[in-house]
């Protein structure tokens, strides 16, 4: 069987970890918008206020559609008083952090952000070793949400988030709504460091197997 030399010269063939990254961004981003595509359609008036009554008309207003929130209808709940649906705009990063720029300074600094740090995965991918499968795994899931939230940054300058897990409706314990996108991302990177301990752990194991080295007295001479 012919392989190919991966570029961090391991000897992998590419195509074993380029199957891992296509299948999980894959599944990320078509899960991710299509679950984006249902918010808009279960948890705004949208389609109906724009009329649209075939599933293409309703992809071009998904796809156009700007500032739904005013359209918004009552959450889905999934669990009483834990877990419901809801359809939030989220303009800044995780927490709506830097949500507030002004739209010509964060809408191009989002972009830029998404696109370098989309980089920086790739080629860290690439580098990885043929035995690190969880970290092949953990940058697939989080390319696959980076990539998610950036198409619509890209389509509306914004994030569309519906998932909201709450404690007893305590505004205390109230976890920022997120999307799949979002939890491709956090999944990954509860992996990466998951993946690092695990390192960690095997270097002090082989450390601690080391065989001990008796120290040799220093020779003494008679006087």
């Amino acid at each position: 069987m012919e392989r190919t030399i991966a570029a961090g010269g391991t000897g992998e063939p590419l195509a074993t970890r380029w199957k891992i990254l296509l299948v999980l961004f894959t599944v990320f981003v078509v899960s991710d918008q299509l679950t984006k595509f249902w918010a808009v359609s279960r948890l705004t008036r949208t389609f109906q206020v724009q009329q649209a009554a075939t599933l293409s008309e309703e992809v071009d207003v998904f796809l156009s559609a700007h500032k739904l929130e005013r359209l918004r209808t009552p959450p889905v709940v999934v669990l009483e008083d834990y877990w419901q649906f809801r359809y939030v705009e989220n303009p800044g990063a995780a927490w709506g952090i830097l949500g507030r720029m002004p739209d010509g300074v964060r809408i191009p600094f989002f972009h830029v952000v998404s696109a370098v740090a989309i980089c920086f995965i790739v080629i860290f991918f690439k580098r990885l070793e043929e035995h690190q499968r969880l970290l092949q795994v953990a940058l697939s899931m989080v390319l696959g949400g980076a990539v998610g939230n950036f198409i619509d940054r890209l389509l509306r300058g914004y994030e569309i988030d519906f998932i909201d897990w709450h404690w007893r409706n305590d505004p205390d314990l109230h976890w920022p709504t997120f999307n799949v996108a979002d939890s491709g991302i956090s999944v990954g990177v509860v992996l990466m460091l998951l993946e690092g301990l695990l390192v960690r752990k095997g270097a002090s194991q082989a450390a601690g197997m080391l065989p001990a080295t008796d120290a040799i007295p220093p020779e003494t001479t008679g006087a």
